[in-house]
C-alpha cells in the first residue's frame, strides 16, 4: 500500500496533513516529519501541516495556515476516527489519505493504512519513507525517532517489536542522531510541571481492585501554572506503581469546556470501556473527552469493575 500512498503524493501539488486533536508527539511528529519529508523530495509541491499547535512543542516546529485549497490531497496521521480530526473540512479535498497505528473505529478516507501492531505513528512513516522515494534528513528523523520514542513510553511497551528496534537503529546510524539532545527536547519540563506531577502522586486514590485515579480541577491548573493537557501528558510516568494495574488522570479544561480523561493499563484492555464514553484508543493506553466530573467518575467505576474481573482470572497481579 506503499506505493499506492506515494503515486498519490506523486498526483498532487497540494498536500494538507492533519492530525488528531489534543497534539502530543506522535501525532505532531509523523505530522511534520511526513510534510518536510514530501518537501524535500519534492520542492515545487506545497505541503502544509495544520491543527491546534501545543507551547510544549514548539521546538518541533511550525504548524502551517491553510485557509482554502482546490483539487488537493489530504493526508491524516495518527487519527482512527473521522470527529477526531483537526481543523480539517473534508470537502474540501479531492481525495483522502489516513495513516495509522490504532485499533480500526472508522472508515472516513478514501485511502487507508492502518497498522495497529506498530509502536508508533512515526514506526509507519519511517516505514513508508524507507519503502518509497521519500527523502530524509537529520531533522526528519529526529521528529520520528521522538514520536516513536514517545509513544512507545521510551520503548517500554509490548508495541515495540525487533523491526521496530530495527528501524530505529537504522534512522540512528545513518542520519547520526543525538539521542541525548532529542531526549532533552523531548522530556525537559518547567518546575511547576514536575510539582504537578508530586500533586498526583500525593492525591492519588487506589481503589482494592487496582484501579488508581486523579481528578484535577482548573483551580489546581492554575495552583500550578500549568495547562489541562499538562496532567495527561504524565500519565506514563506513573506506569510501575505496585498493587496498581490501571490508572487515569480526570482534568478539568475550562477552555473546551470539557473533561479530559487519560487511561494507561498494565492488565486488562481499556479502550473499550473507553469507547462507550466518547473516547477509544489502544489496548492499553486510551482516553476519554467528557462533559462532566460526574460522568468521568462513572468511566472510573467501569474501569473498576474490569479490573475487579481481570484480577479474579489472573493468578499473578503485581
Amino acid at each position: 500500500m506503499f506505493t499506492e500512498i506515494i503515486t498519490k503524493i506523486l498526483q498532487y501539488d497540494t498536500i494538507v496533513i492533519a492530525r488528531h486533536i489534543g497534539v502530543d508527539p506522535d501525532a505532531l511528529s509523523s505530522q511534520l516529519a511526513l510534510r518536510d519529508s514530501i518537501r524535500l523530495t519534492f520542492p515545487d509541491k506545497k505541503v502544509f501541516a495544520i491543527g491546534s499547535g501545543s507551547i510544549k512543542f514548539i521546538s518541533f516546529g511550525k504548524l502551517d495556515k491553510v485557509e482554502n485549497v482546490s483539487d488537493a490531497l489530504l493526508i491524516v496521521t495518527d487519527t482512527p476516527d473521522k470527529k477526531r480530526v483537526d481543523s480539517v473540512d473534508f470537502s474540501q479535498f479531492s481525495y483522502s489519505i489516513k495513516i495509522d497505528h490504532h485499533p480500526f473505529v472508522e472508515k472516513f478516507c478514501d485511502l487507508e493504512y492502518i497498522d495497529d501492531e506498530a509502536s508508533s505513528a512515526c514506526e509507519i512513516i519511517m516505514k513508508l519513507i524507507l519503502s518509497t522515494q521519500l527523502k530524509c534528513n537529520q531533522d526528519i528523523a529526529g521528529l520520528l525517532f521522538m514520536g516513536l520514542a514517545s509513544d512507545s513510553n521510551r520503548f517500554l511497551f509490548n508495541s515495540c517489536t525487533a523491526e521496530t528496534f530495527s528501524l530505529v537503529s537504522s534512522f540512528i546510524r545513518d542520519y547520526a542522531l543525538d539521542i541525548g539532545n532529542l531526549y532533552q527536547k523531548l522530556y525537559l519540563r518547567p518546575i511547576n510541571e514536575v510539582r504537578l506531577e508530586g500533586y498526583i502522586a500525593l492525591n492519588m486514590v487506589v481503589t482494592d481492585n487496582g484501579l488508581g485515579y486523579v481528578k484535577i480541577s482548573d483551580e489546581v491548573i492554575r495552583e500550578f501554572g500549568a495547562d489541562s493537557a499538562s496532567a495527561g501528558n504524565m500519565i506514563n510516568n506513573f506506569n510501575f506503581i505496585q498493587g496498581v494495574l490501571v490508572w487515569a488522570t480526570i482534568t478539568e479544561d475550562v477552555k473546551n469546556e470539557l473533561i479530559r480523561v487519560s487511561i494507561r493499563s498494565r492488565g486488562p484492555a481499556i479502550n473499550q470501556v473507553a469507547e462507550a464514553y466518547n473516547g477509544g484508543g489502544h489496548k492499553y493506553a486510551s482516553g476519554a473527552r467528557l462533559k462532566s466530573f460526574e460522568e468521568a467518575m462513572f468511566l472510573m467505576n467501569d474501569l473498576d469493575k474490569v479490573l475487579f474481573e481481570y484480577k479474579n482470572t489472573h493468578e499473578e497481579v503485581v
